[in-house]
């Protein structure tokens, strides 16, 4: 099996900003408690108050896709619906 590389940017609405901010530390925490999570990174851009780089590692696919279940049904999922997702996938 090989790892999963997340790598891109999110934009988030000028109005939903104080509540993704507010949620993001649990959600980090959350997902790099995740087995298979090697590194969960989403760090605010400079240029852009509306932008966050992402960049996440994980075992393998299947560790990449139960991720991906858990976020659609947690709180961040809720949190984060209006927000753009930028991201290249690497297996």
């Amino acid at each position: 099996m090989s790892k999963v590389i997340l790598k891109g940017f999110i934009l988030v609405p000028e109005e939903d900003l104080p509540r993704v901010k507010a949620a993001l530390p649990s959600h980090a925490q959350l997902t790099r408690a995740e087995p298979g999570c090697l590194c969960f990174l989403v760090t605010p851009n400079p240029s852009n108050p509306l932008r966050f780089d992402v960049y996440e590692e994980f075992v393998d696919k299947a560790a990449f896709e139960q991720h991906q279940q858990r976020v659609q049904a947690s709180p961040w999922g809720a949190i984060s619906q209006n927000v753009t997702r930028h991201y290249q996938i690497v297996e």
